[in-house]
């Protein structure tokens, strides 16, 4: 977490690393909206049956209607800023 008290607030930001073929956990649809930022490497976007690539310098908005996750494909890591809101991690 990048506030550790952002989870009280409407808005969550977290830094996230992942590995080579790392994933993050599946997360359920909710309300709200999700916002991320590609700082290194690229990922993919999975937002129900829906694939998106989103590359270093790229960003991403989501109202997330569907389970959704994220995945790095490459050989290196990456890392990306991503925001919730409401607070879902």
């Amino acid at each position: 977490w990048l506030v550790p008290s952002a989870q009280k607030n409407e808005m969550e930001p977290i830094l996230v690393e992942l590995g080579p073929q790392g994933q993050t956990q599946e997360m359920p649809p909710h309300e709200g909206e999700e916002f991320g930022y590609v700082l290194s490497g690229a990922i993919l976007l999975h937002a129900g049956e829906k694939k998106h690539r989103v590359r270093t310098g790229e960003s991403f908005c989501l109202h997330p209607s569907a389970a959704h996750f994220i995945s790095n494909p490459g050989k290196r890591n990456a890392k990306f800023l991503w925001v919730s809101t409401p607070p879902n991690f």
